[in-house]
């Protein structure tokens, strides 16, 4: 399944959850204001009732105490009665009342009136507090659909960022890894038009050229892999590191001094793509010597802890604010003025995607150096 039908079945899945977030306030709030619309129906009924039963107390002089402390209990109810004489009573409605327009309001209501022997119709209004819940599911849908509004507008603008800056960097990491084997081959066509006599020359010339190919080929191959599934062999970690720092070396200024994996240094077996491999650890390596300006020392500590085999590459650079740790591993992001700030968002990807590493800024400083750590699992022999 490609990219375009997950994206598809995932905004199928969000739309349908959406729906349930978006309905099931809406049905609960709906059952609860209809509990409370019974309540008041029940609650208008005792008010009634009470009120016959005091009209009789009345009559045969009977305390009506209690009935008082009912009707006290239920202030909050309004009722309009309408006895069977036509006559019509208010109960709980502050003054001043208007009768007439209370009775036109209520009547106009879709609450089905009561009755009873005393009485033609009852009808009751509910409590502004039952409107208001009423009103709240509305409030709150409009409120979610104008923050899903906002964040979609900002995560849609943030995602096409990102994919600018992704396709920017990509283009400007390409002509800078194609940048030093063609410049290369053309110093060596123009060296080997000018010794065209001397054979040795030719021979040395030649074996430049060959080494820019087989760059550029390695180059070539680096990118097919990006968004592939890379094939993995068991590798020689030490050798990997090694042969990382001789390309570096040459490339650096003299005061920079290289520390690295000697004959004691334990060699382990990982699971590679050398090829792969090699581009993380040159951006490492090229980002260190960026750090510092032409004077500084690199190292490269590779050991084993537990069950994992550590590559910690140092420098006693500039630094990285904590802040930024995790940072700089996104597309775009660069300390650099000349940087695209793709270099390690592709090792990022290179480690944990393709090799099921880690790679993280173990310990930084700032004016005293960086530690970047990558975590691989040692093969299984």
């Amino acid at each position: 399944m490609d990219i375009y039908q997950k994206t598809g079945r995932w905004k199928w899945y969000l739309a349908i959850l959406g729906i349930v977030i978006t309905v099931a306030p809406l049905y609960y709030s709906n059952h609860l204001a209809n509990n409370l619309a019974e309540r008041e129906k029940t609650h208008t009924e005792l008010l009634v009732r009470t009120l016959e039963e005091m009209v009789i107390n009345a009559d045969l002089d009977i305390d009506v105490t209690f009935h008082n402390e009912v009707l006290e209990k239920l202030s909050d109810i309004r009722v309009v009665t309408i006895n069977n004489n036509q006559d019509v009573g208010l109960h709980n409605y502050p003054e001043p009342i208007d009768t007439q327009k209370i009775l036109k309001r209520v009547k106009s209501s879709k609450i089905t009136p009561l009755t009873s022997p005393d009485y033609k119709a009852i009808y009751w209004e509910y409590p502004d507090i039952l409107n208001q819940i009423s009103y709240l599911p509305w409030i709150q849908l409009l409120l979610l659909l104008i923050y899903v509004s906002i964040a979609y507008a900002l995560f849609n603008l943030s995602r096409k960022e990102e994919q600018n800056r992704v396709w920017v960097g990509m283009a400007k990491e390409t002509a800078h890894q194609l940048g030093t084997p063609i410049s290369g081959l053309m110093g060596w066509m123009e060296e080997l038009k000018s010794n065209h006599d001397d054979h040795q020359a030719r021979a040395e010339l030649i074996q430049h050229i060959e080494q820019d190919i087989y760059k550029l080929q390695q180059v070539s191959d680096r990118f097919s892999k990006i968004g592939s599934v890379p094939e993995l062999k068991p590798v020689s970690i030490k050798t990997e590191c090694l042969s990382a720092l001789n390309y570096i070396k040459p490339r650096a200024a003299r005061k920079i001094k290289f520390i690295g994996p000697n004959e004691d240094t334990l060699d382990y077996k990982v699971m590679l793509n050398t090829n792969l491999f090699s581009w993380v650890l040159e951006n490492l390596l090229r980002n260190s010597l960026d750090a510092m300006e032409a004077e500084g020392t690199i190292s490269l500590t590779l050991y084993k802890d537990e069950d994992l085999i550590c590559i910690d590459i140092s420098d006693t650079g500039k630094g990285i604010p904590a802040g930024s740790w995790e940072t700089i591993f996104r597309p775009g992001f660069s300390t650099k003025k000349r940087g695209w700030g793709l270099g390690l968002s592709l090792a990022r990807r290179i480690i944990e995607n393709y090799h099921q590493g880690k790679i993280y800024v173990k310990e930084s400083e700032p004016e005293r150096g960086t530690t970047i750590r990558i975590e691989l699992k040692e093969a299984i022999a």
